[in-house]
């Protein structure tokens, strides 16, 4: 069902500050900034090469990773990103192993345009997993 690692997230508290480390100091691509409203938050895209890192920063005060970073101060891994076939499909058969869906159960669109979904950290080892469509 899984498919390639599509990214690893990392909450940060100042993503220009972050977007400039990876950039300037560890010399590799960055994408420039794009607010996503439905997820509450703004990313940058780190291209690494075989994968991405995806850095966040909370946008408004609902902001999922406003509460992360409250707990992390510093910021740290937030999820990491599979992408499979078929989007419904995995959910649907997460679901029936009783791994729990988050939100309404429906794909979102994430940030590359695609349908996305996330499960619950409780489910996998405390570890927050995105899945987007390929």
């Amino acid at each position: 069902m899984l498919g390639r690692l599509n990214h690893v997230a990392l909450a940060v508290p100042d993503l220009a500050a972050a977007a400039a480390v990876y950039r300037d100091t560890l010399g590799a691509r960055v994408t420039a900034p794009q607010a996503l409203p439905e997820h509450g938050v703004t990313v940058v895209f780190v291209d690494v090469g075989n994968t991405r890192i995806e850095l966040l920063e909370p946008l408004g005060e609902g902001s999922p990773i406003a509460g992360f970073l409250e707990k992390n101060p510093s910021g740290g891994m937030h999820h990491v990103c599979y992408e499979v076939d078929d989007i419904v499909a995995a959910r649907d058969r997460l679901k029936a192993s009783g791994a729990r869906v988050l939100g309404d159960g429906n794909p979102r669109t994430g940030a590359h345009g695609k349908p996305v979904l996330f499960l619950h950290p409780k489910d996998f080892f405390g570890t927050l997993i995105e899945l987007e469509q390929a």
